[in-house]
């Protein structure tokens, strides 16, 4: 079964919003979305996420343009633990399985779904391949993520990173609804169809 789904955020983290256009097959995930924001300076972003089985990432390549000009990155893991950012390794990475665009609701899925954090109670930390936005250069970022409870539509789940945490609430597909201090879904619309 492929479900496709339409969702729209407003990210309060940049003052802006996102759309993303995604299609969950089996236990991968392919999205593209776009994001215009206010915060930290007026920019927009574009991306294409693209995962291989168990919501490992395979890559992430987004465009970004501000009042300085436009670039862009492509972040390639290669199914082994090993990252590259346009061709340059990046070692502090090794052993991440995920990406996480910053103030993107999106990226937070991955590691929900491939351990079921919106279905059960558990608790998981990752190093996580993070992106800044707007300047689109990469970090090592740790994150725990911890079930707190199942809602009637889905889950919330605590997110934490450093000295930062927030209660984030995902539906029953692992998609987030409201991310406090981040974003919040205005809209969704989706489809199923069979394989």
């Amino acid at each position: 079964m492929v479900t496709s789904h339409v969702l729209t955020w407003e990210v309060t983290g940049s003052q802006g919003y996102e759309t993303s256009w995604i299609e969950l097959r089996g236990t991968t995930l392919q999205a593209r979305g776009r994001a215009v924001g206010t915060r930290p300076e007026v920019y927009w972003i574009s991306y294409e996420l693209d995962t291989d089985e168990d919501f490992v990432t395979r890559e992430l390549h987004v465009r970004a343009a501000t009042a300085h000009g436009s670039h862009e990155l492509r972040l390639l893991h290669d199914g082994a633990g090993r990252w590259t950012a346009d061709g340059k390794r990046l070692p502090e990475m090794d052993g991440a399985l995920d990406c996480d665009l910053g103030l993107c609701p999106l990226t937070n899925t991955m590691p929900v779904l491939r351990h079921g954090l919106h279905l059960a109670p558990g608790e998981r930390t990752f190093l996580m391949a993070w992106v800044s936005v707007p300047d689109l250069t990469v970090h090592a970022s740790r994150q725990t993520y911890t079930h707190l409870g199942r809602t009637d539509t889905g889950a919330l789940v605590r997110f934490a990173s450093g000295d930062f945490r927030s209660d984030v609430e995902f539906d029953a597909e692992g998609l987030v609804i409201d991310y406090p201090g981040v974003a919040h879904r205005m809209s969704a619309s989706a489809a199923a169809r069979p394989e």
